[in-house]
């Protein structure tokens, strides 16, 4: 979380970037959470690994692995996608060797380190993040954190039991060079890649792991309401955070989805599209993208979120006695929907 107001301008600049922000966030006031204790460490797998003796690879994963007996396994298989993690395999050291050996790879090591090497900012959010989502969900346990890198493998945050993993090569700003280079990322990813998206993305698997999608997706409507719920316990976790930020919008985009409400309300019902099951129509309107399919030139990707966020938001303008808890345990979409009451104007 950031703050975006200098508090010794002068004050006719200080009411400008107000309402500024104002316009940007969700505007729900936020709980004092000052009381609850909380301490976040960042444990560095990523210096730790890039630190091995190459020369004598056996020993030095080894000695890692003491170190993060959980989370090595994890990285090695689900992370780096290398195969079945066994220290003693000569297959996962000659490809960790070929990692760790690559001067591309070493560079972007380097650059991370650089970039990170001072952390308080980083846990200092973390930590008032951990005490939003306490303060809502009292049995949460915060989890261990561990940073990492992938070698730019789009994996930015990730959770395994109570562990969170940050992939700090993600969060490079969006014009850091080598994310040019790769053809996989368009340009709307890569404005992404950037440190104020940390807590969002980390919020965004902790959310998933506390309440994770029903198996069973459902119509549009349920999906569109499912991601709803998601963006709602963005806001109320990280409430200083703008809401471009938690929808991975431009403020162009997000101002376009606010004037075109009705409309893409409208576009929903008149064209029967609430009640479709049809995987390839919902994933026009839920699926990342750098606009939604079908929607007039303006409108971004994943505007089923945008608008599933709005029927909650209602939702729980009109029902205040229920509480994050209870709204993420809901399961009943549709009595969700019908008690929102939504009609956008």
């Amino acid at each position: 979380m950031q703050s975006y107001i200098n508090k010794y301008t002068l004050l006719t600049s200080c009411l400008i970037a107000l309402l500024g922000a104002a316009a940007c966030k969700s505007g729900n006031k936020a709980p004092d959470v000052s009381h609850i204790p909380m301490t976040v460490s960042l444990l560095r797998f990523d210096s730790a690994l890039f630190t091995i003796d190459t020369s004598n690879m056996q020993p030095g994963l080894e000695k890692v692995h003491a170190a993060y007996p959980k989370f090595l396994p994890l990285y090695v298989t689900d992370i780096m996608n290398l195969g079945a993690y066994t220290d003693s395999s000569k297959e996962i050291q000659r490809q960790l060797h070929m990692f760790l050996t690559t001067p591309d790879f070493r560079q972007l090591e380097k650059a991370v380190s650089t970039k990170y090497g001072n952390n308080n900012q980083l846990k200092d959010q973390l930590a008032q993040c951990f005490r939003y989502v306490k303060y809502y969900i009292p049995a949460f346990q915060p989890p261990r954190v561990i940073t990492f890198i992938s070698g730019i493998a789009n994996y930015g945050a990730i959770t395994m039991d109570s562990t969170l993993g940050i992939g700090l090569d993600m969060y490079m700003g969006e014009d850091f060079p080598p994310y040019a280079q790769i053809p996989d990322y368009p340009d709307y990813m890569i404005h992404r890649f950037a440190p104020e998206y940390i807590t969002t993305n980390c919020m965004q698997v902790i959310q998933q792991q506390l309440y994770p999608t029903p198996r069973s997706t459902g119509a549009l409507l349920d999906q569109v309401m499912e991601a709803g719920k998601q963006q709602y316990f963005l806001d109320k976790v990280l409430p200083e955070t703008p809401d471009t930020i938690k929808f991975g919008y431009t403020k162009d985009q997000l101002q376009w989805c606010r004037d075109n409400e009705q409309m893409v309300w409208q576009f929903f019902v008149q064209n029967n599209l609430l009640y479709s099951t049809d995987w390839q129509q919902i994933n026009h309107f839920i699926g990342d993208g750098p606009s939604t399919q079908g929607m007039p030139e303006g409108a971004p990707g994943k505007i089923g979120n945008f608008v599933g966020w709005r029927i909650i938001k209602k939702y729980m303008e009109e029902h205040p006695e229920v509480s994050l808890q209870q709204l993420m345990e809901s399961k009943d979409m549709m009595e969700i929907f019908k008690a929102a009451k939504y009609r956008p104007k």
